[in-house]
């Protein structure tokens, strides 16, 4: 009688252990997959906000040179004329 306890502990330690051991495998593993995933969709959002700027600046540059020194460059203003009868 006193075997079969000791067997049927050791069934259990050993069941318990294994339990707990697969616990921890499991929260390590969806731990990282979670850690991974956050990771990749905050770098793929930031890249493409930077590639977005990066249009808008290639954008503006190219109508700096393609308007520049012409009558559409926006940084050339015709100077205010002065309404009549003001001195």
């Amino acid at each position: 009688m006193a075997e079969e306890e000791q067997e049927s502990k050791k069934a259990v330690l050993h069941g318990a252990g294994g339990a707990v051991g697969a616990g921890l495998i499991h929260f390590l593993t969806t731990r990282f997959m979670l850690t991974t995933l956050g990771s990749w969709f905050y770098c793929r959002i930031n890249n493409a906000k930077l590639r977005v700027q990066q249009r808008m600046i290639q954008e503006g540059i190219k109508n700096k040179v393609m308007y520049e020194g012409s009558v559409l460059d926006p940084t050339k203003r015709p100077a205010a004329e002065t309404p009549p009868g003001a001195s």
